[in-house]
């Protein structure tokens, strides 16, 4: 670790996984950290760390015998992988990131923490500084997105706890949508629901900002001011239609539960399933809640697996993973035909997420019967995950781009930072 240098902390909070990075202060795009604990809550929550060059100190043997079980890659320097002992909750599993983290580079060092914010609600459209009134503010927000506010707020405050005079800034998924069109953000309920903030409010902002940006920079501002359908395919799956710069429509809802299948949410439903579902089987508001966030997409469907990578194995033996599969495939290319008619034409089609970025397969069965919008994708290209995976001369060029969120919110804590500096 340099002598003197500063780094920013970004924490990335989902419903069963908490992402990490380390980034230089001054030059975010400058990466020494990252790495995930997953399966929170489930059975063997897994960390995983991967460094950048020679940053970790403590002697990970004599760790994994004190705080883990099962340690995993220890032969390899650059990369660490453990099972945790205990992680049921997402407030142990920051505690144990926390605790690590100060054995290895000590929080002295760490000058702000970034986290991501799935719901902001529409208030919140920029990055803020987390302070008492915005947590109350978050919390009174958690009945928009109570899958993933109240494990966030937990790790906001043990942060705080920990390091009470650190900078903290939180960083919102819906910021991206903000400028949606009236006529996009509008949902066909009792005005008076709208009037109390009930509205498409869209999700995987950070991802889409940066996808954009990235986007620019390989193919220059004017494709980047045209019309984009991005696909964010991930546990989470939602697509975005840019035009100009700006989202003019997206996928995702007034909850991340809404539009396309994803790995245990069912995206889009019928409404009147809720009573049919009450009269049928006594089903409640929590259990329907229940179903429709963990029981339901590629798991429901399957019943198997809510990994695509699972159900790509098994699809040629198993009937209900090949139409997990499909469905999955099939309403994306329903939702690219909708958005390519929302923006009045197509010039790029951007795939990113886990299987957006590593799955050949889903990326072909998505675009074939889009050609009549002029999608046209090279199988080779496609095959080796090519940034342009489309064929030449093609109307509209489909690419593949690593989207990296964490780096946004590393940018919004440095410019945070240097507003606070500047004042």
């Amino acid at each position: 670790m340099a002598q003197g240098r500063k780094y920013i902390l970004t924490i990335n909070s989902g419903s069963s996984s908490i992402k990490f990075a380390l980034y230089d202060a001054v030059n975010p795009k400058e990466r020494f950290l990252s790495g995930k604990i997953e399966r929170i809550g489930l059975t063997k929550p897994l960390f995983k760390a991967t460094k950048t060059d020679r940053f970790f100190t403590a002697d990970h043997a004599d760790y994994a015998d004190k705080n883990l079980h099962n340690p995993r890659n220890l032969r390899n320097p650059r990369s660490i992988s453990f099972v945790i002992r205990l992680a049921k909750t997402h407030q142990q599993a920051s505690g144990f990131l926390l605790d690590w983290l100060q054995d290895q580079i000590g929080f002295d060092a760490v000058v702000g923490v970034g986290h991501r914010v799935v719901h902001g609600g529409p208030k919140f459209t920029q990055p803020q500084r987390i302070t008492r009134p915005l947590l109350a503010e978050l919390r009174r927000l958690s009945p928009y997105d109570p899958e993933h506010l109240p494990s966030g707020i937990q790790v906001m405050e043990l942060c705080h706890q920990r390091q009470p005079k650190l900078v903290q800034v939180a960083c919102f998924d819906t910021a991206f949508h903000r400028h949606m069109p009236r006529v996009a953000k509008l949902l066909p309920l009792p005005r008076r629901l709208d009037k109390k903030g009930v509205q498409r409010f869209g999700f995987h902002g950070l991802s889409y900002a940066y996808l954009l940006e990235a986007l620019k920079r390989a193919a220059g501002a004017k494709v980047a001011r045209g019309k984009i359908v991005m696909a964010h395919l991930g546990n989470g799956a939602s697509l975005a239609a840019v035009h100009h710069g700006r989202s003019m429509d997206t996928s995702m809802g007034f909850t991340p539960a809404a539009g396309l299948p994803m790995s245990t949410r069912s995206g889009d439903l019928d409404p009147g399933l809720v009573w049919y579902l009450a009269r049928t089987e006594g089903m409640n508001a929590k259990q329907f809640h229940e179903m429709v966030h963990h029981q339901s997409g590629l798991l429901g469907v399957s019943g198997i697996s809510p990994d695509m990578r699972d159900l790509e194995a098994r699809q040629r033996k198993d009937v209900r993973a090949a139409e997990a599969v499909a469905l999955f495939c099939y309403q994306t290319r329903k939702w690219i035909g909708a958005f390519a008619a929302a923006l009045g034409g197509l010039d790029t089609l951007v795939f990113a997420g886990g299987i957006g970025e590593n799955s050949p397969e889903v990326r072909q069965r998505i675009c074939e019967g889009l050609e009549f919008l002029g999608v046209r994708v090279d199988r080779m290209k496609n095959k080796a995950s090519a940034p342009v995976i489309s064929r030449s001369g093609s109307r509209v060029a489909v690419r593949v781009i690593r989207t990296d969120e964490e780096l946004m919110i590393a940018k919004a804590v440095a410019e945070v930072l240097r507003r606070g500096n500047s004042q």
